[in-house]
């Protein structure tokens, strides 16, 4: 998609181990459509030669600030001028410390420093051993920094380099691109509360079979990471599905049609929208047996009873913060024939101001869709593009719905 396009980002890389990162970290902005310009410590060289990001970068590196080669002898004006964003990843404890003393004796920190503080955003990606990050001189720093103006973008948690294990590592490179597109995207749900299910339900007909559905999940994730970019704060309920959570987004994971209804109540009465992509199984067993069901040999298969299932949907339409216009609910239709006969249908069935539609068949599983928008005055299609591509139209058309 290229969802840095025009934007010229300055990658700033203090001295860790996490250097080895960086290289990853630029060729994923490029491909993203961003231009790069590579600004490096001398700590930083010890870990990664500038040769290596010059390669990735197509830019000469900079590293001192007496560099002759700009025509005025000011590269921390020039480089910090140019500039969309500056993000330092990694970022060592030692680097934040001289951001929040304001030191300026070598180039990153001077740029950074001498940036215009209402046009260039900070960016910082940490990275450390446990016990700098967990260290109360850095958590201090961090506030302060913070303060500042910089954007903390977190650490991950898990094996170290020294051989340790715990928070402090630097957040991998498809994240902070993640971070780094969330934080360009227009702010369009800024203050709202997104509630969305995702996937299918899985329905026990005995302890290793049951009913379910081919969905996959990804539509639902992709309309997650739309509507935190967007500036929501959201929360997932999903079923049995493989998809990784986008960053920022909270999950609950669930298995069956009635697990779902339940975390959906739970998180209901604080949310202003909720998306519903789930493919809810409409039917559970009457009985689901404690024993795995076994042939006989007779060749007769077992007699089945069913129950119909809560619909989910139509139940928050009914709930008093939808009747008294605080929760938009928004449907999701997975048809096989027909789409916009029974879309339209179901809207009103379901009593719901927007139903997406789309054919099940040719979209469960793939990262692509076709999606058709049934409202009170009609109906508009979104023509097949990536479910990331829909789920950003898709939230921007919700937010263009609610009340200002």
């Amino acid at each position: 998609m290229n969802e840095l396009a025009g934007k010229h980002i300055v990658l700033g890389l203090s001295g860790g181990v996490a250097c080895y990162k960086a290289a990853e970290l630029c060729r994923q902005l490029i491909k993203e459509g961003a231009t790069v310009q590579v600004v490096m410590t001398q700590a930083a060289e010890q870990f990664i030669t500038p040769v290596t990001m010059q390669a990735l970068s197509g830019r000469t590196v900079y590293g001192s600030q007496w560099d002759a080669r700009e025509p005025n002898n000011m590269p921390h004006i020039n480089l910090s001028r140019e500039a969309d964003a500056i993000l330092v990843a990694p970022c060592s404890a030692d680097f934040i410390a001289r951001l929040v003393q304001g030191r300026a004796d070598e180039l990153l920190s001077l740029l950074c420093l001498a940036r215009p503080l209402q046009r260039v955003p900070l960016l910082l990606a940490p990275a450390m051993n446990r016990e700098m990050w967990a260290h109360p001189a850095t958590q201090r720093n961090l506030v302060q920094v913070a303060q500042d103006g910089a954007v903390i973008l977190g650490v991950g948690s898990g094996d170290q380099a020294c051989g340790e294990t715990g928070d402090g590592r630097m957040l991998e490179p498809e994240e902070l691109v993640e971070e780094l597109v969330a934080f360009f995207a227009p702010k369009v749900l800024a203050g709202r509360k997104v509630l969305i299910t995702a996937g299918p339900t899985f329905e026990a007909l005995d302890p290793v079979r049951g009913i379910t559905n081919l969905s996959s999940g990804k539509m639902g994730f992709a309309i997650a990471r739309a509507a935190r970019e967007a500036g929501a704060d959201v929360t997932v309920v999903a079923g049995p599905v493989h998809v990784p959570t986008p960053r920022g987004v909270q999950r609950v994971n669930v298995q069956s049609a009635l697990e779902m209804q339940a975390a959906v109540e739970r998180h209901l009465q604080s949310a202003s929208v909720f998306i519903a992509t789930a493919a809810v199984a409409d039917w559970r067993p009457a009985h689901a047996s404690s024993q795995k069901i076994k042939k006989d040999g007779s060749g007769d298969a077992p007699t089945l009873a069913f129950v119909e299932n809560p619909d989910i949907l139509a139940a928050a339409a009914k709930s008093r913060q939808a009747l008294e216009g605080h929760l938009f609910c928004v449907g999701f239709a997975a048809e096989s024939h027909d789409l916009l006969a029974h879309a339209t249908a179901k809207r009103v069935r379901k009593g719901v101001p927007l139903l997406v539609g789309n054919i099940g068949p040719a979209t469960f599983g793939q990262d692509d869709n076709a999606l058709l928008l049934v409202d009170s005055e009609g109906h508009r299609e979104l023509p097949r593009a990536s479910k990331r591509v829909l789920a950003k139209q898709l939230i921007e058309d919700i937010a263009s719905r609610l009340p200002r």
